[in-house]
């Protein structure tokens, strides 16, 4: 018996073995049929529609709208599939390079208009202006064009010509123009200013992959004037490529440094992020300004300079864009954008923000005098985290300033006022740029730093009447302040570029105002982190070269700047 229950026994467990090994198999076999049998079912349900629904239906449209419905229920903004044309021009905002003629155009009064020759390319040296528009380009009458046809044309092969034709006004006939494209240089850094008492400034519009290298160059170039205090603005500035992010922060930041750290579902997705070269500019004391447009690879260097206490943060609270995007190429040409994973700060603060904040800022924010979109932050229960050196800041979604200025904003009257002419705003936009355009030919000795006088607003009202803009005096009146800072900064761009704009909006812009205080009289770090508040002890973890400062319980939010300050046109701001 008991030999029998031995044999017995291996069997019974052998049979087991089986029949649970039959299950496991079944239940793997079950589920790639599973996932067989949906992907079958999908196809048959393409099939049917594309063949039989009672009105023809494209199949290559059903394919795109399906991919589209999967990355959409991801609710996730930054995941999206790019076509061949989208990708295209997805690499040219960041690779910065192309082949074309160098002019920024637009649809306007069923025209493709120029608003702005780039300066050096071959549109601007064959002496294309803004305000030209398209009559024919390569052989073609370009009448009802939109400005992706005629980009389309006008790309092509560096060295090859393209032949247009430019209405112009005030000229009766087409000028004719021969132009030979060109590898244009999209510039991450359109120019660097000296301001007063030896602060530089340098913008960065998008971190392409000149970035690094351009504000090198602006730094180095305004350090050879005694620039000896340095604003950077990431205002509007949405991000780009993450290693040159890392390539900027470095510029500012002693080797080992972390910069910004990865936290994905796949190891190859998690890691720090360090500085890698010798830090350029160890005595040079920076502003950091950010607004709520500052996103991606702009909030990584903010983040990094405030968390290493390098540099003082001025503005509003950035975007929230924390995450990390792969592109997988895909047959055909397209290219899926995928989050992959996250970012958070060296002090571990998550740069992301939940998406219903990121898009709801029309809801919350409060009109500028300039048009753009601001907000008070309200930083009531985010947790807060200790910087390298030991200050306190605000954790939780985008990156909260060290000082919080809001710029100058409208009342509820002139919002109101605002939103009903803005119920037409390609005309407006229309009518803006054409009058630009007139009063700079009507005042060819205007100077960089003229005031758009209160009288003029009468003949820019007329204006509007003319291009049939419906709008009545009273509403006119009540958004005169936006509407005159639009005139002002129209004829400004397209009378000095963007630098010439920039200039004379420096006296209204109550950030860059803030900016400036901060700086001026400090020639090192420490001397700005001492004007800015409290010495701190040394920095966590990480050799500290120098020592540092911690800067003062930020203003009231407000964003009132100091008493007294007068602007261009003699108000005082605020």
């Amino acid at each position: 018996m008991k030999q029998r229950r031995t044999t017995v026994a291996p069997v019974l467990v052998l049979t087991a073995g089986l029949l649970l090994g039959g299950w496991f198999l079944q239940q793997g076999v079950g589920q790639e049929q599973s996932l067989y049998f949906q992907s079958r079912v999908f196809q048959e349900v393409i099939d049917h529609v594309s063949e039989r629904y009672v009105d023809p239906v494209d199949r290559e449209e059903l394919y795109q709208d399906a991919i589209q419905g999967v990355l959409e229920e991801l609710g996730d903004p930054n995941t999206s599939f790019l076509d061949m044309q989208d990708w295209e021009n997805f690499r040219i905002r960041t690779e910065g390079e192309y082949g074309g003629v160098g002019l920024e155009i637009v649809d306007r009064e069923g025209w493709v208009t120029v608003v702005s020759p780039i300066p050096g390319t071959p549109g601007a040296r064959a002496g294309i202006r803004a305000g030209d528009r398209f009559v024919e380009i390569a052989g073609e009458s370009a009448e009802g064009w939109t400005s992706d046809q005629a980009v389309e044309v006008l790309r092509g092969r560096p060295g090859t010509d393209v032949e247009i034709k430019m209405g112009r006004p005030g000229v009766e006939e087409p000028i004719p123009f021969t132009i030979r494209r060109e590898v244009i240089q999209l510039k991450s850094v359109p120019f660097a200013t000296m301001l007063e008492e030896n602060i530089g400034y340098v913008p960065l519009r998008i971190f392409s992959e000149t970035a690094e290298a351009e504000i090198r160059t602006a730094v180095q170039g305004l350090r050879e004037e005694g620039m000896e205090g340095l604003i950077l603005d990431l205002r509007g500035n949405l991000g780009g490529l993450l290693e040159q992010g890392v390539a900027l922060a470095d510029l500012f930041l002693p080797p080992g440094r972390s910069v910004v750290e990865t936290r994905g579902r796949s190891p190859e997705q998690n890691g720090v992020l360090r500085t890698s070269g010798a830090e350029a500019y160890p005595d040079l004391p920076v502003v950091v300004i950010i607004d709520e447009s500052s996103a991606s690879a702009s909030e990584i260097v903010a983040g990094a300079l405030q968390d290493h206490d390098r540099a003082l943060v001025v503005g509003a609270t950035s975007f929230g864009k924390g995450s990390v995007q792969t592109l997988f190429r895909l047959t055909g040409g397209s290219v899926l954008r995928l989050t992959t994973a996250r970012w958070y700060t060296p002090a571990g603060r998550s740069i992301q923000k939940p998406f219903d904040e990121q898009m709801s800022l029309g809801e919350r924010g409060v009109l500028a005098v300039s048009g753009r979109l601001a907000e008070r932050p309200d930083t009531t229960g985010k947790e807060r985290v200790t910087s390298m050196g030991g200050r306190t800041l605000v954790a939780g979604g985008g990156i909260t300033p060290d000082f919080v200025v809001l710029p100058d904003t409208l009342t509820a009257d002139e919002q109101q006022a605002v939103r009903r002419v803005y119920q037409q705003a390609g005309a407006l936009y229309t009518a803006v740029f054409n009058y630009a355009v007139r009063y700079l030919q009507q005042n060819p000795d205007l100077q960089e730093d003229f005031i758009f006088p209160e009288s003029e607003l009468n003949g820019f009202y007329a204006a509007l009447q003319a291009a049939d803009i419906e709008v009545d005096r009273e509403t006119f009146d009540e958004a005169s302040r936006h509407l005159r800072y639009l005139v002002e900064q129209e004829i400004a761009l397209q009378g000095w570029g963007d630098s010439g704009q920039f200039l004379h909006a420096v006296p209204d812009d109550r950030v860059l105002q803030e900016a400036l205080d901060l700086l001026r009289g400090v020639d090192s770090p420490e001397a700005l982190f001492s004007r800015a508040g409290e010495r701190i002890g040394p920095v966590q973890g990480e050799e500290q070269d120098a020592a540092s400062f911690m800067p003062r319980e930020a203003p009231d939010p407000s964003g009132s700047p100091a008493p007294g300050r007068v602007t261009r046109r003699g108000r005082v701001a605020g």
